[in-house]
């Protein structure tokens, strides 16, 4: 397997991101990076990006965590922000990513876990709580879900037929693209640090093509994990946001199928698809909810 690995140099000064960096090598010899902020006997908070961004999505979400006691775990997927990229399309799927998430949270033995989740950050979250449902408290889903087959939203195919085809792939751009709030040219440039050749961008263009819509090899292990939430009491709480054409009104399947949604109060954030940039506050305060109930 062919890797690329971003040079620490491109990371340097972002703004709003004092994080120190942490690194785990998993069986493979793939190389995952994650931050680790508050206190290590806090209850803890699991945060987990999609694409194409990376952990520093979460930076304006995590001092509001450590501030309330909660240790914050946000790792960067394989193929994403400082974690290594495989460089062949074929070394990607989902149930790889899946995998290699799992090795990570069993390698730092994580438990009790709050998961704050958005993008492909839920699809791999969510089937990592329906596999291992006793590291995990609770969901706090955005703007994400855990498809099982039809027919992909309109805005979505757009979305997988331009990752595919376009020349030009800008990630910071997408991101911004991605925002109600105006990312500072500072805040792209973070976005873009990661992705800096076209090679560096495999993983971000793969991605929307291995959402499992019609005819993908992934269905069946998506119906699995919701044989699982359809039995899942632990506390669920739902906090899509008012302005994403892609995921807006996703929240209605799983106060319909999953028990543990009953009695939280489920609310609307406001922003765009990357809600961690618009509403930060609106999300914490989800997952703080989502942590507090017993």
């Amino acid at each position: 397997m062919q890797v690329y690995r971003t040079s620490e140099e491109r990371f340097a000064a972002l703004p709003d991101f004092p994080f120190a960096s942490n690194y785990l090598e998993l069986g493979q010899g793939l190389r995952v990076h994650y931050l680790d902020e508050g206190p290590r006997d806090g209850q803890v908070v699991f945060l987990l990006h999609g694409e194409p961004t990376w952990c520093y999505l979460f930076r304006h979400m995590i001092p509001l965590l450590t501030a309330q006691g909660f240790r914050v775990v946000a790792p960067d997927l394989i193929g994403f922000g400082k974690s290594d990229k495989p460089l062949a399309r074929s070394d990607y799927s989902y149930a790889a990513q899946v995998g290699w998430m799992r090795e990570w949270i069993e390698a730092l033995d994580l438990k009790g876990m709050t998961l704050g989740c958005q993008d492909w950050g839920s699809l791999i979250g969510l089937r990592l709580a329906a596999e291992m449902p006793e590291r995990f408290h609770g969901v706090a889903l955005s703007n994400g879900g855990l498809p099982e087959g039809g027919e992909p939203p309109r805005a979505f195919a757009i979305w997988r037929a331009f990752s595919r085809y376009s020349p030009l792939f800008p990630i910071g751009k997408i991101v911004k693209s991605g925002t109600k709030r105006a990312l500072s040219p500072q805040e792209i440039a973070a976005y873009d640090a990661p992705f800096p050749t076209r090679a560096s961008k495999v993983a971000a263009r793969v991605y929307p093509g291995l959402v499992p819509f019609a005819g993908n090899p992934a269905v069946p292990d998506q119906k699995k994990a919701w044989q699982v939430f359809e039995g899942w009491t632990k506390p669920f709480l739902c906090c899509f946001s008012d302005g994403d054409p892609i995921t807006r009104g996703g929240d209605a399947i799983w106060r319909e199928r999953v028990p543990g949604t009953q009695k939280m109060a489920h609310r609307t954030l406001h922003g765009g698809h990357f809600i961690q940039e618009d509403d930060p506050q609106g999300f914490v305060a989800a997952i703080i909810e989502v942590a507090a109930r017993r």
